[in-house]
């Protein structure tokens, strides 16, 4: 009996020494806290360059002239804070045209500038001699009239043609008003009471008080041309017949674009 009890409490005092030596054991430290995440700065915005100048266009019509004819300059620029031609003309607008009577042969240099960038762009005008003036009529020589001139050079009196519903003078008519302003003024040279008149023609699409405006400004425009090449004033009038006088009366373009015309005719 003894022997069990002291069994008994010797497994007793193992369990307390376990116990003890459990309740000391070091407690864990906890884990340390995960690291901030790293800042991120936000995009610096930067700012787009101004746009640099640029020239559309920049013509000369004609490009070649007479001593003492005009020709015409015509451009547009785009971004430009800064616009001039050399020359002597100056500062210009974006967009405009200026008449010019150069005396020689004359290149004339457009400059555009911004912040952003420069742009230019040259043209140039070929000036000649005009031609010498015909030598006087011999004593007692027949004096040839106007009309018997315009008769015996209708080849050379072509009709200005138009885009449609246009009255700018386009190449193929700048062509053919220079052909006629040569042939008028040895007519009006050799009869200075000889008079012509302009007609403008439309084709017939549109009504017709519409297209008796369109015509006189055709009219109009052509007449403008052959005075800038000399040919005198007082001897041209112009007349619209819009769309009443066709030369073809075809439902085609062809037919209307030979419609849409500045036509000369002597003046009764």
């Amino acid at each position: 009996m003894r022997t069990n009890t002291r069994t008994l409490s010797a497994a007793v005092f193992t369990m307390a020494l376990l116990i003890g030596a459990a309740g000391c054991k070091k407690p864990t430290p906890p884990a340390p806290p995960p690291p901030p995440p790293p800042k991120t700065e936000a995009p610096k915005t930067v700012a787009a360059p101004p746009p640099a100048a640029r020239i559309g266009s920049f013509t000369v019509e004609p490009t070649s002239i007479e001593r003492g004819q005009a020709a015409t300059l015509r451009w547009s620029v785009a971004n430009a804070t800064d616009i001039s031609i050399n020359q002597g003309i100056g500062d210009v607008q974006a967009n405009g045209q200026r008449q010019i009577f150069p005396t020689n042969t004359t290149s004339y240099v457009l400059t555009a500038n911004s912040a952003g960038g420069n742009d230019t762009r040259t043209v140039t005008v070929t000036v000649t001699a005009p031609p010498p003036p015909p030598p006087p009529p011999a004593k007692n020589a027949p004096r040839v009239s106007g009309i018997d001139i315009f008769n015996q050079e209708r080849d050379n009196l072509a009709d200005a043609l138009f885009d449609y519903d246009k009255s700018d003078i386009r190449a193929d008519a700048q062509q053919a008003l220079t052909r006629s302003a040569t042939t008028l003024k040895r007519i009006f040279t050799a009869d200075p009471n000889f008079k012509v008149v302009l007609e403008g023609h439309c084709d017939e699409r549109g009504s017709a008080e519409y297209n008796l405006g369109l015509g006189d400004r055709r009219a109009t425009s052509a007449r403008d041309f052959l005075v800038q090449l000399g040919v005198p004033a007082t001897n041209i009038t112009t007349i619209s017949y819009g769309k009443e006088r066709p030369v073809c009366t075809d439902a085609d373009e062809a037919c209307y674009q030979r419609n849409r015309r500045a036509h000369l005719v002597p003046a009764k």
